[in-house]
């Protein structure tokens, strides 16, 4: 580290107060899917209903939304997220202001997309 502290050098983002936004070191470690239907964990999601179609954009959207919003795990995100769909549906995520900050200070290009 050539003697800077971590906090000198990262701000964190915050997904909700307290918790920060889990942010994954590459795109490229995304490896979701890109269809058929994806049944999210409880601790992503408490409706009873948790079940998307990656076929339907708008159920697509609110997956990754939920996904980038609620998980603490970066296991998670490389499992249900598609770093080429991240990407594609970036602008149209409704996401905190911690989250989107923490992602594309990660991912710069994900600010163009």
């Amino acid at each position: 580290m050539h003697g800077l502290s971590p906090t000198a050098t990262r701000v964190a983002h915050l997904a909700r107060p307290g918790r920060p936004a889990v942010v994954t070191r590459t795109l490229a470690e995304l490896t979701g899917p890109t269809r058929g239907v994806v049944e999210l964990p409880v601790r992503l999601m408490w409706n009873a209903d948790r079940t998307f179609d990656l076929g339907d954009p708008d159920e697509l959207l609110w997956m990754y939304e939920n996904v980038l919003r609620e998980t603490t795990r970066a296991e998670d995100l490389r499992t249900l997220i598609n770093g080429r769909t991240l990407r594609r549906v970036w602008r149209l995520l409704n996401l905190p202001r911690g989250v989107r900050q923490a992602w594309e200070s990660r991912h710069r290009g994900l600010r163009t997309a």
